[in-house]
């Protein structure tokens, strides 16, 4: 019994019709050097494939007479899949991802939320960027476009706004595309990733034995006098924290 719907992660080559499931009763042939052979029976053209040591592929079954084709249908698939590839790398960013944003937004914060509008943009995603005014701050707007203009310096090696952020009713909105990726600086998230799963080069393994000397220190630290501590100092703690060249009128609010 048929299935009423495809399944959902076929391929486009699932829908191809190879040889004896090709409806038709003649077909247009294409030959294994790409030349026309004209219109014939589709027994015939079966025949043909078989001599040739290859499948007939419909490719056009919406012609008339259905296009066939003389070629391997495995070779065939894979190049199919090798162009549906191809296309999705010059596809334009279609999936869009949000981050918020607020007049007081710490600078710790800021930092996070521009690493993940990075991580997005690097993976061809679409940012849409959303910063809110509540109570008393609607009367400090420029504050906002303070942080708006701070969040876009930042991420402009990786994309830039598909128009000048401005005032919608109580929020500011932007959208930020991806640049091409032969324009794109590299995510520094993943090279930071990457140089923390690299060993030290410096320190030996588990696996490597520990040298003579080391053996010999161990063994005369344990006949010396513990050596007393100097005591730590402590460091002052600054009285107002750091705004990261953001001026907001909100700290005392």
């Amino acid at each position: 019994m048929s299935r009423p719907f495809p399944p959902r992660n076929s391929s486009p080559a699932s829908f191809i019709r190879v040889n004896g499931k090709i409806r038709a009763r003649e077909v247009r042939v294409i030959g294994v050097d790409g030349k026309q052979l004209g219109v014939v029976l589709l027994n015939d053209a079966i025949n043909l494939a078989r001599t040739h040591g290859v499948d007939l592929v419909e490719i056009s079954p919406n012609a008339v007479p259905p296009v066939c084709r003389l070629v391997d249908f495995g070779k065939f698939r894979y190049e199919l899949a090798k162009k549906e590839k191809e296309s999705k790398k010059h596809q334009h960013a279609s999936t869009v991802k949000e981050v918020q944003l607020s007049p007081r937004i710490d600078p710790h914060d800021l930092g996070i939320k521009t690493a993940h509008a990075i991580d997005f943009l690097c993976e061809d995603m679409k940012v849409k960027v959303a910063l809110k005014f509540r109570g008393r701050e609607n009367a400090h707007t420029e504050v906002g476009f303070e942080v708006i203009h701070k969040f876009i310096a930042d991420i402009a090696p990786y994309g830039h706004p598909d128009f000048q952020p401005k005032l919608v009713g109580k929020a500011i909105n932007l959208m930020i595309s991806p640049l091409p990726r032969n324009k794109r600086a590299k995510n520094p998230n993943l090279d930071a990733e990457e140089e923390e799963q690299k060993p030290d080069a410096g320190q030996p393994s588990n696996h490597q034995a520990a040298p003579a000397h080391t053996a010999t220190a161990k063994a005369a630290n344990h006949t010396l006098p513990p050596q007393p501590q100097p005591p730590k100092q402590k460091v002052p703690v600054a009285d107002e924290p750091a705004t990261s060249g953001l001026n907001t009128p909100f700290a005392n609010l």
